[in-house]
């Protein structure tokens, strides 16, 4: 999946595919992760957030199902 990088201190970059609806998390310590289910309009939030981190720890962290890569 390919990975765009995102303004965070947390966060390296993000990627989303659609057609699984799994969103990518790379964080800045080298790990990533991969949540699942997350609808497209939250992967927009999170891309449009004022902090990235923010919305991440808010709005995904421990919402959606999570594996690491």
């Amino acid at each position: 999946m390919q990975r765009h990088p995102v303004s965070s201190t947390n966060l390296a970059s993000v990627g989303y595919d659609l057609p699984s609806q799994t969103l990518e998390v790379e964080f800045n310590s080298g790990s990533v992760y991969q949540y699942f289910d997350v609808p497209e309009h939250v992967h927009q939030e999170l891309l449009a957030a004022g902090s990235v981190g923010s919305y991440f720890a808010r709005s995904i962290k421990n919402s959606f199902a999570c594996s690491k890569v």
